[in-house]
């Protein structure tokens, strides 16, 4: 039944998309519509709202942004061929869906590959961010700016994770990413996979014993309800991607590309400050909920998944990029 719904909202949206291009070609507007699947309360949605702002600011109203959040469109990937089909301009997925389309991106699923966020920042703002978000046109996507999105760590039902050996047979939930899967087996825990959109009910009904992400997504999600156990081991810093469809960024103007790109960067530096201060409040809001938080050792958990580096030994273009990373100070 979801899946017949979703098909009816993405059938709606193309015929609406058909509207509103014949309404916006005779007022000499161009509306780029952009949906993700993220609540109107996270930090994400709320830079994409400054995105829209500026966007309208730099054009003089030229150029305009449509937010469809909450997944109203689909997931990650349904958005991703959305895009590429030239259905819908502008995305957000993280990079560790990225990589199912584009190889270069599963760099970012390596566990502890950032020292910490400022080295992740000096990455992705580098000529090697750059590169990657590039790296798409070929399968009709192009990167337009890195947000951040914290550290994933583990949140469980039963108890904390203090030590690798704790997720031993623990089913934990994980994106449709073969990082993601081999992190979670390396830790000797059973990786499983759930859309974000009905993780909520499997783990109510036991399908899954835990999964992990960021402290906002924990929040906004409500899962904190169900897993009350949050362990900070904090094992990959995988950022989201603002992508816009090689179809749509053809069509723009050299002066539109410049406002959108301009926009974007402002709202990366935007979104960096609402994350930060949303990761305190949602830490601060599990724990009034009853949620008990751990620090692990992380040094245990990175010991554990450095074998996932050499998976990578047949392919120098992957090894190559981890080194140039892990040299970037």
């Amino acid at each position: 039944m979801s899946i017949f719904k979703n098909n009816i909202n993405r059938f709606l949206f193309a015929l609406l998309s058909l509207v509103l291009i014949s309404c916006n070609d005779s007022e000499n507007v161009r509306v780029l519509r952009l949906a993700h699947i993220l609540d109107t309360k996270h930090p994400v949605h709320k830079s994409m709202e400054i995105l829209g702002e500026r966007l309208a600011q730099k054009s003089n109203g030229k150029l305009q942004l449509q937010i469809y959040p909450s997944s109203q469109l689909g997931g990650e990937r349904e958005c991703l061929e959305l895009l590429q089909i030239g259905s819908l301009d502008i995305t957000k997925v993280s990079a560790a869906v990225l990589e199912n389309f584009i190889p270069e991106y599963q760099v970012f699923g390596i566990p502890y590959l950032f020292r910490d966020r400022a080295h992740a920042f000096t990455a992705l703002d580098s000529h090697l961010g750059e590169n990657l978000l590039t790296q798409g046109q070929k399968f009709r996507l192009r990167g337009l700016t890195f947000y951040d999105a914290g550290s994933r760590s583990f949140y469980t039902k039963k108890k904390p994770i203090a030590v690798p050996n704790d997720l031993k047979g623990e089913k934990i939930r994980v994106m449709k990413s073969n990082m993601a899967i081999s992190m979670v087996n390396q830790l000797g825990g059973a990786p499983t996979l759930v859309s974000w959109g009905e993780l909520y009910t499997a783990l109510q009904q036991g399908v899954v014993d835990g999964a992990e992400n960021n402290p906002p997504s924990f929040y906004t999600s409500k899962h904190y309800e169900i897993c009350k156990y949050y362990s900070l081991d904090e094992h990959t810093s995988i950022p989201d991607v603002l992508v816009i469809g090689l179809d749509t960024w053809e069509r723009l103007t050299a002066q539109e590309k410049t406002w959108l790109k301009e926009a974007s960067t402002e709202s990366k530096i935007e979104q960096r400050k609402l994350w930060a201060a949303s990761e305190k409040e949602s830490l601060d809001a599990v724990v009034k909920a009853g949620v008990q938080i751990t620090r692990p050792d992380k040094s245990l958990f990175e010991q554990k998944t450095q074998e996932i580096i050499a998976t990578f030994k047949d392919q120098p273009e992957i090894i190559n990029l981890i080194t140039a990373i892990k040299e970037i100070y």
